[in-house]
């Protein structure tokens, strides 16, 4: 059984990192570059909610005590082999895992220009895990 009050906390974990990055994020990727607080800003909160949505993912496969996967990138596929993700969300978000851990892992070489991309792109499959995850436990 999943544990509502640790989901609960991460949803909201995820949600205002989420905000935090919509908050400051330029539209234009020039502007993103040329402004190292933003950049600094989004990147972090990026990885937080990143964080997050691995931490909601991995929970959830060991509190279902469904196998452990071998990576982040296969936890997010789980989800979707046990029916909980549409197949879709889960090969973006297990793409995402990559970008979590290039960001804690090379710092030095982020590419700010994919970082934008993705902060105005992908945003919203993180809340839409989120979203379905508290469905999926009854509290959505």
């Amino acid at each position: 059984m999943v544990d509502r009050a640790r989901l609960a906390h991460k949803v909201a974990a995820v949600r205002d990192a989420v905000a935090r990055v919509r908050a400051v994020l330029p539209v234009d990727p020039g502007g993103f570059r040329a402004d190292r607080t933003v950049r600094e800003v989004v990147v972090l909160n990026l990885f937080v909610a990143l964080q997050e949505c691995i931490a909601l993912a991995t929970h959830w496969v060991a509190d279902e005590g469904w196998p452990v996967p071998s990576s982040y990138r296969e936890t997010f596929l789980s989800l979707a082999d046990h029916g909980i993700l549409e197949r879709p969300l889960a090969e973006r978000l297990a793409s995402a895992a990559g970008l979590r851990n290039l960001v804690a892992h090379r710092y030095g070489e982020i590419d700010y220009d994919r970082i934008h991309e993705i902060a105005t792109t992908g945003l919203d499959d993180l809340e839409q895990l989120c979203a379905r995850l508290a469905l999926a436990a009854g509290e959505g």
